[in-house]
């Protein structure tokens, strides 16, 4: 009989725990290579692994168990701690994490874990420090501008920052440079047609491109704009709750910001959007609301492009 194996992941070590006979049974192995082996013993033919998506720490064994064919489950780490919430547990340690995550797998329905090339597995990474780059600078600039303005920089610390700020904005376009040069390699057809799309530019088509591995990750257009988090939440009950709808922002952040500001120059270049724009201000929605709907509306014309292979046509029905 199948069993599913719930897998608590850290730097170091792993914690195990599955029910078998009746009985949770607990072990805990090094994440290291040797004791993937290991733990390989324990698993049958027809068993579930389910783990987080714990920052990188789940990628070897992951990438291992599937190398040798196990079925695997990485889950979203708020969906397990909701699970958790729900079953009102209150103890946090890896070996109760290790059976929550096991619980929660013999319950729900598991969708079998796929890795990312390792192109896009590279610029994952190097995207990330692109953005750390990013915050540097605004940080280092913002401090020099605070130092300038109480009148008394030193001149030595003033040429440190100014030195350290052209390290990092080199550094960014060094790496940007690449980003583009990997993804075109990887999605470059992909990219072109849904930069046809009035309003996306070069690095919203890239990372559209990535998260949703060329579009093959997605059967539909809803299912995107939920990872995204661009889904409308209504707070409403009974008759006298009935509080402002928000987007759910439980998805991707950095793509969110690229499509809502993909969506100012959209609202004028766009033929649906302007139109959009157009009826929605027209009934007094307000600015950042209309501009959400803009970039929803764009991910869904993106999702078409990119879905089926077509360009964008301005007079399409």
């Amino acid at each position: 009989m199948s069993k599913v194996i719930g897998i608590d992941i850290s730097k170091q070590t792993f914690d195990v725990s599955f029910l078998e006979e009746n009985k949770w049974k607990h072990q805990v192995f090094e994440n290291q290579k040797k004791d993937f082996v290991r733990f390989m013993k324990l698993v049958k033919a027809d068993d579930w692994v389910v783990m987080e998506a714990s920052g990188s720490y789940y990628l070897p064994i992951a990438d291992f168990l599937h190398s040798k064919g196990v079925k695997v489950c990485v889950e979203n780490p708020l969906v397990i701690k909701r699970y958790s919430q729900t079953m009102l547990y209150r103890a946090k340690t890896d070996k109760k994490d290790a059976r929550t995550i096991a619980e929660y797998g013999a319950r729900y329905d598991l969708k079998q874990w796929q890795p990312e090339s390792k192109t896009a597995l590279k610029i994952r990474q190097l995207y990330t420090r692109v953005q750390m780059l990013g915050k540097q600078i605004h940080q280092d600039k913002g401090q020099l501008e605070s130092f300038e303005s109480s009148g008394s920089l030193d001149k030595l610390l003033e040429k440190e920052i100014k030195k350290n700020i052209a390290h990092c904005e080199k550094s960014k376009i060094k790496l940007e440079f690449e980003i583009e040069k990997l993804a075109k390699e990887e999605y470059g057809a992909t990219m072109e047609k849904l930069e046809t799309i009035p309003g996306i530019g070069r690095k919203t088509s890239i990372m559209l491109s990535l998260i949703t591995d060329n579009f093959k990750k997605f059967e539909s257009s809803k299912q995107l704009i939920a990872y995204i988090g661009f889904s409308p939440r209504i707070y409403q009950s009974g008759t006298s709750v009935k509080g402002k709808g928000h987007i759910c922002k439980m998805g991707k952040s950095q793509v969110r910001k690229l499509l809502y500001v993909c969506s100012f120059s959209a609202k004028f270049w766009n033929k649906t959007c302007r139109e959009m724009y157009a009826r929605l201000n027209e009934v007094g929605k307000p600015e950042r609301v209309i501009k959400i709907a803009i970039a929803n509306k764009l991910l869904k014309q993106a999702f078409a492009i990119g879905k089926y292979g077509r360009i964008y046509e301005k007079e399409y029905c």
